[in-house]
């Protein structure tokens, strides 16, 4: 609806068009979006008119701008881990895998093996 509204005013009936919703849902839609300060409604007659308030959208998009440094730098953390140690030694990038814990297979007689960098683990299936 943001989106929508950022090419100008639209009735609450055409905000809903692109949605499978009822107009009463997208009204309850519009009406968050108000509380939020990002709509100005108007109404003229039985319709009702939508505006966005792009000031309320450069507040949130300052908000995000701020915390995502602190974002980034927790991810890049995360990325190191994943990176192998002798890879990141000797200071080549290499692109991070899933852990070999999340390979897991199946056996007969309801055991199964699970495979970690330390080697495989059996254990019993509940």
């Amino acid at each position: 609806m943001l989106r929508r509204l950022s090419s100008g005013e639209h009735t609450v009936t055409e905000l809903a068009e692109p949605f499978e919703m009822s107009l009463a849902a997208a009204s309850k839609h519009v009406q968050v979006l108000e509380r939020a300060g990002l709509v100005l409604r108007t109404v003229q007659g039985r319709k009702h008119h939508c505006r966005l308030v792009p000031a309320r959208l450069a507040q949130a998009q300052q908000w995000l701008a701020f915390y995502e440094r602190f974002w980034n730098d927790r991810l890049d953390a995360l990325s190191a881990m994943f990176v192998p140690r002798a890879a990141k030694a000797a200071g080549k990038t290499v692109k991070a895998a899933p852990p070999e814990s999340l390979v897991e297979s199946a056996t007969t007689a309801g055991t199964a093996k699970r495979k970690t960098m330390r080697g495989t683990v059996h254990r019993r299936r509940r």
